[in-house]
């Protein structure tokens, strides 16, 4: 027994010694891919937001999800630079963004429209990614004239009726805020997620995205749930397009199913795999977007 628990201690030490390599090597990486971007910051009314604005054409907002900013927001829709204008802004608390207000979606609203009229645009496509879905949706019922058609990715969705019960905080606790932290425990982001353990990587450096991470927990990811009746989807006149894969393990795809009827003008691509990520289709949602803006233009 004794000689188990030494080479147990033994395995694990070594884990942690072999993560926290990793992790300071891939740190680095990050960083640098970090500093390759061209973000742009700008000063409105209640402080700065950074963001990525590159191509021509209909102009996409793309709004990041959880552990993201605008890099993150930026490289979800990157592939369509050639076709289109991408506006591509770190949310509240993300990269180079300061914090209006409490940051719930609704302030995340009032900071996209604040930008777009700063960049003098005029309408635009907005593009919700996982928990970017939520201020997507909220810009899109605040300023439908702003809006020509509202796109969500594997996003967060609005629920049929005000819950019981609900979780205050949606989103990893504060201990495991950090790189090393979410380094030990990205082995199991396969099984819990359905995200290859590299994500980790995509997400670093996590000390510059930490205080998104938490806003998006108290405010932006119950909100649908905590002031349910401040979401009338019903009334949202503009043509949305929703793209999700029935195996997503983090935005469920039984939660699009129980709200696909809510959306008044709503066109759905599903794939039966590929996660929350959407790997392997990145052609037909290509195709899909394609269709979508060119009906709407």
């Amino acid at each position: 027994m004794k000689k188990i628990l030494i080479a147990f201690v033994i395995i694990l030490a070594t884990y942690f010694l072999v993560q926290g390599v990793r992790c300071y090597s891939d740190l680095g990486k990050a960083k640098e891919k970090l500093s390759s971007y061209n973000i742009i910051e700008l000063d409105l009314s209640y402080g700065k937001i950074g963001y990525i604005g590159a191509g021509e054409g209909e102009v996409i907002l793309s709004v990041h999800g959880i552990f993201g900013g605008c890099d993150q927001a930026y490289e979800n829709i990157k592939s369509r630079v050639g076709k289109n204008r991408i506006i591509a802004p770190s949310r509240f608390g993300y990269l180079g963004s300061d914090v209006k207000g409490e940051g719930t979606p609704k302030e995340q609203a009032e900071a996209f429209h604040e930008l777009l009229d700063s960049l003098k645009i005029d309408k635009v496509f907005v593009l919700g990614t996982s928990a970017g879905g939520t201020p997507a949706i909220r810009f899109a019922l605040d300023y439908p004239e702003r809006v020509k058609g509202l796109i969500l990715f594997c996003s967060a969705m609005p629920v049929n009726e005000k819950p019981d019960k609900y979780s205050e905080y949606q989103a990893p606790p504060k201990p495991l805020l950090s790189n090393y932290a979410m380094y030990l425990i990205s082995p199991l982001m396969p099984s819990i997620m359905g995200m290859p353990a590299s994500t980790v990587k995509v997400i670093m450096p996590v000390a510059e995205r930490k205080e998104g991470v938490l806003l998006d927990g108290k405010f932006t990811n119950p909100d649908m749930e905590r002031n349910f009746h401040d979401w009338p989807i019903e009334e949202l006149k503009i043509p949305t397009l929703i793209v999700h894969s029935e195996d997503d393990n983090v935005a469920s795809f039984e939660k699009v199913v129980a709200a696909k009827d809510r959306f008044p003008d709503l066109t759905m691509v599903t794939f039966p795999d590929g996660g929350h990520m959407m790997v392997g289709h990145d052609k037909e949602i290509d195709e899909a977007v394609d269709a979508f803006i060119n009906k709407l233009k």
